[in-house]
């Protein structure tokens, strides 16, 4: 999937794109890049194509939703899954155990930073429900900072989508 793809997915669907494209990407699925999708989801509110905020309330919708499929995969298969995910993907183990030691001494404040931290911020909900984290606090702490990582970069397309979309010659 290259981002005319997503550009054409967006102008057709709009929410719904955003919503999927995000959830998928929060599932830690290889194509999806937060760099490209949510400034995109800004260029589309900054041309009046979708609402900023709704925009931002889906993608973090859709980042909490993903945080959690993987937070109880965790949960429910917790180290057989972790085994088995490392065994297809050895390059991931060191930022998984960057993850579990990360979650081991910072906790929920972890959970927090880990969302502003690519790739580790799809990998965290593993070990925190390995770790059976409380799920109510790991919400709250997923939530922030998939807000805060999200309005960073659907705010940069707002702000800066067209100049740099156009530069690279997407149709928006």
């Amino acid at each position: 999937m290259n981002i005319n793809d997503i550009s054409y997915y967006f102008s057709q669907y709009g929410l719904i794109a955003i919503f999927v494209i995000v959830f998928l990407e929060y599932l830690n699925l290889p194509g999806f890049p937060a760099g490209i999708i949510m400034p995109l989801a800004g260029v589309f509110a900054a041309n009046g194509r979708i609402n900023f905020f709704l925009a931002l309330l889906v993608s973090v919708a859709a980042g909490l939703a993903g945080s959690l499929i993987l937070y109880f995969i965790g949960l429910k298969g917790g180290e057989l899954f972790l085994k088995a995910y490392i065994k297809k993907f050895p390059k991931h183990k060191p930022a998984i155990d960057r993850n579990m030691e990360l979650l081991q001494r910072k906790g929920y404040v972890g959970i927090f930073a880990a969302k502003l931290i690519p790739m580790i911020r799809t990998l965290i909900s593993i070990p925190a429900g390995v770790m059976r984290m409380n799920l109510v606090k790991y919400s709250i702490s997923s939530t922030m900072g998939i807000f805060l990582w999200n309005f960073v970069f659907v705010g940069a397309g707002y702000l800066l989508g067209d100049a740099v979309f156009g530069y690279l010659g997407v149709a928006v």
